[in-house]
């Protein structure tokens, strides 16, 4: 079954699926966003921590190094001595210790001496480092390797003694730096391992933050439901200033879509009724002259006018209206006024008329008037054909809503139901009538995406078949 246009589909629900969802959207955009500004982050801190603990390293370098320089002395015959019991750290007397010193030697011809004093933790190896110039008292940063390959941050600085003028002397301190480099590697997997905490709560607040600045969006969204299921005619709600701008324009739409179709509908009524006051009155002169030669024309022109009138009227009224929002037309209250009315007009047939079990939220989504006149016509017509009895049933099928009408008349051969359905077709013509009102039935339902089938009754009559689309 065909549903009405611009009311057939529910909008699909708010959903994650991208390109299409803004959730997915500023999530992953903050998600992204998040992501480079930590790993910056971690990557800044980290380079902060080791240029950190790699001063703090040399700064201890260099205290040892004014250490030995303040200890270190000439003898008589100019040669440097370094009293290794005034160091105070004890590692310089352990072997392959990680913490070395040694002087070298360099002439004024260039050529470098190392080695004429070195820690013991040296034991037989030597410090090598190339020549660099540098001022008396300067200091000179290396990275080197140390005696068994380990890495070494070395310190070095040039002295000159008044009493060998004709050679300078290189002091250095080397250090092993696996400690402190480890020590900045344990800080960085801390330091990771918090950034991704902080990550992992930050895009939870983001995941809150996305859910709870869209919601009214679905606030917006369940309005909008209520407004297609047919509830409400308008938007209602509170919704956030920077959405009700919005609703507002939307509601001014639907209510200048209102007010346009009240207009089209009160002129085509005024249409009518001012066709219908000339056509009474030729209909009226026609029977006032029935031996005219005009008179049987004049009539039957007449009827012909008003029954493209009452055809057109009826369409203008669904075309203005169909797909309107707000449309709800409950199905129990109608039926019973139907059945009512059709009762008193074939009272004295004696019909049973009778309608099984409504569902409770039975709702047709579309004009009361315009499901009046299509249960009006089929209950009129069931009433005619039937012998003793008329009986309306009701599904009430998702979107979907099916009113069974059958009767126990002699029904009608299948060959001829399509006839039926067409404008003007009457199989009796002794029965007054214009033949309009199951076409009419089949234009409204058509125009609200619905049908009307024929079919066999199982009491032996006509059963019609009309589908609506049903009010949620």
């Amino acid at each position: 079954m065909t549903a009405p246009p611009g009311a057939a589909e529910a909008p699909a629900p708010t959903g994650w699926r991208w390109p299409g969802s803004l959730r997915l959207r500023l999530l992953g955009a903050t998600l992204v966003t998040l992501a480079l500004a930590l790993t910056g982050a971690h990557g800044w801190l980290s380079g902060l921590f080791r240029d950190h603990v790699l001063r703090q390293f040399d700064a201890t370098l260099v205290l040892q190094l004014d250490q030995l320089t303040a200890r270190l002395e000439f003898d008589a015959r100019g040669q440097p001595l370094i009293d290794p019991r005034r160091l105070s750290d004890p590692r310089l007397d352990k072997p392959y210790s990680g913490l070395y010193w040694q002087l070298d030697q360099v002439s004024t011809d260039g050529q470098t001496r190392r080695g004429v004093l070195r820690s013991r933790s040296l034991w037989d190896a030597q410090l090598a480092l190339a020549p660099d110039p540098l001022a008396d008292g300067g200091l000179h940063t290396h990275d080197g390797t140390g005696p068994q390959g380990d890495a070494l941050r070395i310190v070095e600085r040039s002295l000159q003694v008044p009493e060998q003028p004709q050679a300078r002397w290189r002091l250095m301190v080397a250090a092993d730096t696996r400690a402190a480099l480890a020590a900045a590697d344990d800080f960085n997997g801390v330091l990771a391992g918090s950034l991704a905490g902080l990550g992992a709560l930050l895009a939870l607040a983001a995941l809150a933050q996305v859910a709870v600045g869209l919601s009214p969006l679905q606030g917006m969204q369940r309005a909008l439901q209520q407004v297609r299921e047919g509830r409400t005619a308008r938007l209602q709600g509170r919704f956030p200033a920077e959405v009700q701008p919005l609703i507002d324009d939307f509601n001014g739409v639907l209510d200048r879509n209102a007010e346009g179709v009240a207009r089209a509908r009160t002129q085509a009524g005024n249409l009518a009724h001012a066709l219908k006051t000339p056509l009474a009155v030729l209909g009226n002169a026609a029977a006032q002259a029935p031996h005219s030669d005009l008179a049987p024309l004049v009539a039957e022109q007449v009827q012909v006018a008003q029954r493209h009138i009452h055809w057109h009227l009826a369409r203008a009224r669904v075309a203005a209206s169909q797909g309107l929002p707000g449309q709800r037309t409950p199905l129990a209250p109608l039926l019973a006024g139907l059945l009512r009315v059709m009762g008193k007009l074939h009272a004295g047939r004696g019909l049973d008329l009778s309608a099984g079990e409504l569902p409770a939220d039975a709702a047709f989504a579309g004009e009361e008037q315009d499901l009046q006149e299509m249960l009006g016509n089929l209950l009129d017509n069931a009433c005619r054909c039937a012998r003793r009895a008329v009986r309306v049933s009701t599904q009430h099928e998702g979107r979907q809503l099916h009113i069974t009408v059958d009767d126990d008349g002699p029904g009608i051969a299948p060959e001829q139901r399509a006839a039926v359905l067409q404008r003007g077709v009457r199989l009796d013509e002794s029965t007054p009538g214009s033949g309009l009102g199951l076409a009419i039935v089949v234009e409204l339902a058509q125009l609200y995406g619905g049908a009307l089938t024929l079919d066999t009754s199982d009491t032996g009559g006509l059963r019609a078949r009309l589908s609506l689309p049903a009010a949620a």
